[in-house]
């Protein structure tokens, strides 16, 4: 799985103009399932995310996790996280999950980390989504489970 982080101020997503998600104070995680994933590597992440300490502590240094400071996360689904850049200069996406594998695996995510205790807000899977965001920093951070074997 891959996961790009963004800690932030504010965040929602709309869809055909309606907010389906919004957070205050947290982390904006856009996430793609990649063919092979498991569940087990959705579980992981979502815990080292939930604890993952880029908020600022009393002394001005990156100390504290969004759990820490009473933050929530908004989950929105990116399949382009998958863009295979090699050759050319249109990406390809065949190493993201099918769709209806990938909506799953969100789910599953989704529903992780709101297991570790985090209130979590969501995109709609496969939607024409507008996001928006306040990005707090910037902080951003890039996360893919491969790299962690």
């Amino acid at each position: 799985m891959r996961a790009l982080i963004q800690r932030v101020s504010e965040a929602s997503v709309r869809v055909d103009g309606e907010v389906v998600g919004e957070i205050g104070q947290g982390l904006l995680v856009l996430i793609c399932a990649m063919r092979g994933d498991s569940e087990a590597e959705a579980v992981k992440l979502a815990g080292k995310i939930s604890k993952l300490r880029i908020f600022q502590d009393e002394a001005g240094k990156m100390n504290k996790s969004v759990l820490d400071i009473g933050g929530s996360a908004l989950v929105v689904s990116q399949f382009t996280l998958a863009a295979d850049t090699k050759s050319g200069n249109r990406p390809g996406f065949s190493t993201a999950c099918g769709p209806e594998e990938g909506n799953r695996f969100y789910e599953f995510f989704a529903d992780q980390l709101a297991k570790t205790g985090i209130p979590v807000a969501k995109g709609r899977f496969g939607a024409d989504m507008k996001v928006s965001l306040l990005n707090d920093g910037p902080v951003t951070i890039w996360m893919d489970t491969d790299q962690w074997s």
